[in-house]
């Protein structure tokens, strides 16, 4: 039989107290850490190894410092692009004079090159 599942990584998904924790016979229970199946959804994501958003946030913050030592960032990453701006007029409504004013103002648009 292969294993299509994964046990969460949360660091402390085995003491959440929820019903689908609890495993063995009585007088000998324990919380045990969440299975995860392996579905087309979770493939390839963080999801195929976190059975919640919370045991994922857990694992961050834990180990957030290891994870970034595997691949540091020394210096910004850039990436070109176009800026164009044109003049739009627009109008806006004053409430002490209820009536509505004109104004003019920069709209940007923003052109990645690829």
């Amino acid at each position: 039989m292969s294993n299509n599942y994964q046990w969460c990584h949360g660091p402390d998904c085995h003491k959440k107290q929820t019903q689908d924790r609890i495993r063995g016979v009585k007088g000998n229970k324990v919380l045990r850490t969440r299975k995860i199946a392996a579905t087309n959804w979770n493939q390839n994501s963080p999801w195929s190894v976190f059975c919640s958003q919370r045991c994922y946030t857990d694992f961050m913050n834990k180990y957030f410092r290891q994870i970034i030592a595997i691949a540091p960032r020394p210096e910004p990453l850039e990436t070109p692009c176009e800026v164009r701006e044109r003049k739009v007029q627009g109008s806006s409504y004053n409430w002490q004079t209820n009536e509505r004013e004109p104004h003019i103002y920069t709209e940007r648009e923003i052109i990645v090159d690829r």
